[in-house]
């Protein structure tokens, strides 16, 4: 007997996406200043968060975030693909349930890195 299949969920639950680009603060914070300066010019609507040196939240490097309406997907997916230089970054949508968002919603680019994902349980 076949299990039934989980109801689909309707993308439009989500409101945003966050990408966060790893890395080293001395081996690739260069790097992520180059990939965040050039963001910054190819895609004004997108939100530059603030630099993490040290690891926050389930976050375990430093790393900042960049926020961008679900608009922007379709060209900021393929360019972030494109140019990320090397960096890890993890993508994942807003969806209001933070540990999903982070563990099953989510995607990554290059390496994939072991949250601290109790932080985000409810």
């Amino acid at each position: 007997m076949s299990e039934a299949a989980a109801p689909a969920v309707d993308p439009g639950i989500v409101r945003h996406y966050h990408a966060h680009i790893y890395y080293d603060p001395v081996l690739s914070r260069e790097r992520a200043a180059r990939l965040r300066e050039r963001v910054a010019a190819a895609f004004p609507e997108a939100t530059l968060g603030r630099w993490h040196d040290d690891p926050v939240g389930p976050h375990p490097q430093s790393m900042y975030q960049i926020a961008f309406p679900t608009g922007l997907l379709a060209t900021f997916l393929p360019w972030l693909m494109l140019n990320r230089d090397g960096l890890n970054i993890l993508l994942h949508p807003g969806t209001g349930d933070d540990y999903a968002d982070h563990s099953s919603h989510a995607v990554w680019f290059g390496e994939v890195l072991a949250l601290r994902l109790d932080v985000l349980r409810k």
